[in-house]
């Protein structure tokens, strides 16, 4: 009875040890795979990187940055669906191939994953099969790479996207000394930042050329020679290059003079050197970041230069070596961008927001000087308070772009100012601080409680609208319409001033029909200011009107006197079509929400009413057609300056021409202080009025005299 017990239990021993036993021994020599995602602690946040060399922007060695530490992926596994998945989280619409053997040289510090497997359609690759995070048996040897689609997904924001290295530098200020308040600071003992606290350089081995290196950093173009070593002293700066939908003094995409046509530069090469040449040539320090894949937006017309190579110290980047532009080599979605080294000017330390949900909206403060030379903080008069004004304060502030300018913060009423310290507040939109712009010099306000005082809303986004100038040659025509049909075009008052005195329903009016598309190039939604409670109904039309005005048509003599115009409040703002990839959100049927989406355009058909100008009374002759979106400025743009499109007009009579339709070009003008200044075909000398404001800062303490 034992013995049978006994053999009973070892067969069953026998039998567990013939099938666990060959399971161990596969575990203990083949690592398992793990059939689920490694899930990583919310508050890791991924971010991404291509490097290593030769390589071009959109390829590289991929680098993950978790836990605090940068690490690459092994190429074990490794498929075109990985690859998928890690451009789009670096911004690309896809990858086209991908590299192993570290083709790209081999990384360092961590392997983060090996044996990725995706599907292709996840969002991120923490969503794919792995060992697991930090699991790896892999060598730097077998380094992934990543060879992505040349185009930017469309509204991409890079909140996760790292640049290379040597794109990066570190921080360092200059410390008086003698105490001053004077600003910039221009000499005196370099500190560098070192962990949580700022220390000094020795001087053994300094030279003049380290010098321009720290002058380059703190947004100085020049070293003042001479003077003792780390002890430095930097020259401020005194073009055929500006830079365009940077949100901040010193950044922006670069584009260039050539031929009396300004262009974008292609990001293949792009370097952190050539960027510095830019930076130095307008007048600030070296570079801070050279920037990829249309960061700062998305240009117009020609791209003048590729594979920009510069080895640090020429004085223009027309110096540096580049290659000719076509249209197969490069595209807008590669435009290059910079963000430069300025002077510290503390601006930011003479304004705040209070009483907001977040640091990005609030109602706006300022720090004033009274008569017995005490500071105290006070507001603003709501009064003339607009977009313009907000989108200074918002720089001033370092909160990138305006998305409204309030008149009214009775909602944020959570201060105990209650002083209007400022009134009458009338910027340009270019200035770097509020005191920069014209006010009165003694506070007249109408209303005076604190819930009339100013305040704003920031966003790092802003949509920037464009219109389409070919299509607007190319569908151009004359009609004459009977007065019986334009009876709501009248009510909207899309006619000429003389139609009132028209014998109706007889006889007709002579229109200058055309078709409108507008795009939206920038990284944030086109969005009527107005909530949909305020929209007007036009039952004429059946329609919601969610702007007073969206765009000017005018015809322009040959000197810029207007001798028609027309107005159109903006119908309908929809999402008519959208580039491959981007899905409609807009649209109007059904009290539906109204805007453009970024990557999609709007067309106004030349067929619907007020898509036209009134030229009945116009003589034949030669005449300017001039189109401008978003003229009031009611929704901030990070870009106003392409808003504007024109072209040469030709009219016998009974036909009309239109010629070089091209963007720009319109005359803007702008009163600073009591001066007119003039800024004309959109920036070169928009460019230097920012630069005078800079200068003369430094030189009158915060006055402005712009002369010309």
């Amino acid at each position: 009875m034992k013995t049978s017990r006994w053999w009973q239990q070892c067969s069953v021993i026998s039998f567990l040890l013939a099938v666990w036993l060959p399971a161990w021994i596969m575990a203990q020599t083949t690592p398992p795979i793990q059939s689920t995602t490694s899930p990583k602690p919310q508050n890791d946040r991924l971010q991404f990187r291509l490097v290593g060399y030769p390589r071009k922007h959109n390829e590289g060695r991929i680098e993950i940055f978790y836990k605090g530490e940068w690490g690459t992926i092994c190429d074990d596994d490794f498929s075109l669906s990985n690859a998928n998945v890690l451009c789009r989280q670096l911004g690309f619409v896809s990858a086209t191939g991908w590299t192993h053997s570290a083709k790209y040289g081999k990384g360092l510090g961590k392997i983060w994953l090996d044996n990725v497997q995706c599907n292709g359609g996840e969002k991120s690759i923490e969503l794919c099969k792995s060992r697991g995070w930090g699991n790896s048996d892999c060598t730097h040897d077998e380094d992934a790479g990543v060879v992505c689609k040349d185009e930017r997904l469309p509204g991409f924001v890079h909140s996760n996207i790292i640049d290379m290295d040597e794109n990066k530098v570190e921080k360092v200020r200059l410390r008086p000394v003698v105490p001053t308040k004077k600003m910039p600071v221009t000499e005196g003992v370099v500190e560098i930042k070192y962990r949580n606290g700022w220390v000094q350089i020795c001087d053994v081995g300094w030279t003049s050329k380290n010098t321009r290196v720290i002058c380059g950093m703190l947004g100085f173009p020049d070293e003042k020679k001479g003077g003792m070593p780390v002890v430095v002293s930097c020259v401020p700066g005194p073009h055929t290059v500006r830079l365009k939908g940077g949100a901040k003094l010193g950044e922006g995409r670069v584009e260039v003079l050539r031929n009396n046509e300004w262009g974008t530069v292609c990001d293949d090469r792009w370097t952190l050197l050539s960027a510095s040449v830019v930076c130095r040539e307008l007048g600030f320090g070296s570079a801070k970041e050279a920037l990829t894949g249309a960061r700062m937006g998305q240009g117009m017309g020609p791209i003048h230069m590729n594979e920009v190579l510069c080895l640090g110290t020429e004085k223009s980047m027309w110096n540096c070596g580049f290659k000719n532009i076509t249209s197969e080599d490069c595209q807008h979605v590669e435009d290059a961008a910079v963000r430069c080294n300025t002077p510290y000017m503390a601006l930011e330390n003479s304004i705040r927001l209070t009483g907001g949900r977040t640091r990005y909206e609030g109602r706006v403060e300022v720090l004033s000087t009274e008569a017995n030379g005490t500071r105290s903080w006070g507001l603003i008069c709501g009064g003339a308070w607009g977009t313009k004004e907000a989108m200074v304060a918002c720089r001033q502030l370092g909160l990138g772009y305006a998305n409204h300018g309030l008149q009214e913060t009775w909602y944020w009423d959570s201060s105990n100012v209650t002083e209007m310290v400022m009134s009458g507040v009338k910027c340009t939109g270019n200035e770097m601080s509020l005191s920069h712009c014209q006010h009165h010099r003694t506070v007249s306000c109408q209303k005076t409680a604190a819930k009339f005082s100013a305040g704003v809303i920031c966003s790092e986004t802003a949509s920037d609208l464009v219109p389409n100038a070919p299509l607007v040659q190319q569908s151009v025509y004359i009609e004459d319409r009977p007065l019986h049909m334009l009876y709501c075009a009248a009510e909207e008052n899309c006619l000429s001033k003389s139609a009132a005195s028209a014998n109706w329903p007889y006889g007709h009016r002579r229109l200058l029909r055309f078709s409108s598309q507008i795009h939206n190039i920038g990284r944030a939604d086109f969005r009527p200011k107005a909530g949909r409670h305020s929209w007007v109904w036009h039952a004429c039309h059946g329609h919601y009107h969610s702007m007073d005005i969206f765009t000017h048509y005018d015809l322009l003599s040959s000197n810029g006197t207007k001798v028609a115009e027309g107005h159109k409040a903006s119908f309908c703002l929809e999402d008519t079509e959208c580039h491959e990839g981007i899905s409609k959100r807009y649209e109007c049927a059904n009290f539906g929400e109204q805007g453009i989406t970024v990557g999609c355009w709007d067309l106004y058909r030349h067929d619907i009413d007020c898509q036209w100008i009134d030229i009945t009374d116009i003589k034949p002759g030669n005449y300017i057609l001039q189109i401008v979106i978003n003229p009031n400025f009611e929704v901030a743009e990070s870009d106003f300056t392409n808003n504007a499109m024109k072209c040469n007009c030709k009219y016998d009579g009974h036909r009309i021409w239109l010629h070089n339709c091209h963007m720009g070009e319109k005359l803007y003008l702008y009163i600073c202080y009591g001066k007119l200044t003039w800024v004309y075909k959109g920036s070169l000398l928009l460019t230097w009025v920012y630069k005078v404001i800079l200068l003369l800062t430094w030189v009158y303490k915060g006055s402005l005299l712009l002369t010309y």
